[in-house]
């Protein structure tokens, strides 16, 4: 009997027979359904080399029970899983609870070692690796995060400090201060070379330890100039020493706004044991302007700055 095939089904089967790009196995199957279409009878179609009675009988079985669609291969069960989902479940749970300690993160080894002495089974570290992948776990990263003290006022307080550097008053000088320690100091031991035409500059990168360094800054908000300090000790001596020497270095008639962080020397109570009282009457100007401070927010130590003004 002949297979029953529509006009626009024919032209398709014809096109993917004559087409170059066509799958060798696809072009075969389409000139079997076209043959058997012409009432072509199997054992006529299986006289060709690469034909069988069993090949022709199939294919014409599976273009007449499901239409174009039959010729596609079907799907396949494939290996069977060598991992049940209760192996996947344990290396995922293992990989989402906290690393025994001392470790600091989970590796695929350490996972894979957990799991198989959970679930008596042996599974490598790859393994792990594919699992969680695909789960897009990534056991062996961390990121931080800082956790915001409940400040009843840390929004109004956090207001100030923003609305100084947006918006600084007119004719006050803004200084955000802080302190750098522990800097590396260090130089190169071979000078560097310069740049020539089709090379770059180059840099030896040996260099020379001379121990560590600490810096205090005040940058000026409005202008963007940067007046710096080399200190001994980070304390509250250093720093109202420094303080010295901006009041020397700002015209008087400037009002002075700093914005500092929570560090102890920044402190009224440690600049009061150094003898810093006078900070808190400051003659600039023609008037006496007395140093007034705004607290800033202080969810944490060192977190959000303060400011300060005099």
């Amino acid at each position: 009997m002949a297979v029953a095939i529509d006009s626009r089904v024919r032209e398709r089967l014809v096109r993917m027979v004559a087409s170059a790009k066509s799958e060798v196995r696809a072009a075969l199957r389409a000139r079997i359904v076209l043959a058997a279409a012409d009432g072509v009878a199997n054992g006529a179609i299986a006289r060709e080399p690469k034909f069988s009675v069993n090949t022709v009988r199939k294919w014409r079985g599976r273009f007449a029970a499901l239409g174009p669609d039959g010729l596609r291969e079907a799907e396949r069960s494939g290996r069977p899983k060598t991992y049940g989902p209760e192996v996947r479940v344990a290396t995922v749970a293992t990989a989402t609870s906290m690393p025994p300690h001392p470790e600091a993160t989970w590796s695929h080894r350490a996972v894979a070692q957990h799991v198989a002495g959970a679930c008596f089974v042996s599974v490598s570290a790859s393994q792990v690796g594919r699992i969680l992948a695909g789960l897009g776990l990534k056991s062996h990263k961390v990121r931080g995060w800082l956790t915001r003290r409940n400040t009843p006022d840390f929004w109004q307080r956090t207001s100030g400090v923003c609305a100084l550097y947006l918006d600084p008053p007119e004719g006050a000088v803004v200084l955000s201060i802080d302190e750098k320690t522990a800097i590396a100091a260090r130089s190169h031991r071979h000078p560097g070379r310069p740049a020539r035409p089709g090379e770059p500059a180059r840099q030896e990168f040996e260099h020379r330890r001379h121990g560590t360094a600490s810096l205090v800054a005040a940058l000026d908000v409005r202008t963007g100039e940067v007046r710096t300090e080399v200190i001994a000790r980070n304390n509250a001596a250093t720093f109202t020493a420094f303080q010295d020497q901006l009041d020397r270095a700002i015209a008087p008639d400037k009002e002075i706004h700093v914005v500092l962080d929570n560090c102890s020397s920044h402190t009224v109570e440690a600049r009061h044991e150094v003898a810093c009282v006078e900070w808190a009457l400051l003659e600039r100007g023609s008037g006496v302007a007395d140093m007034r401070v705004a607290p800033g927010p202080r969810p944490m130590p060192r977190a959000h700055p303060d400011v300060r003004r005099w």
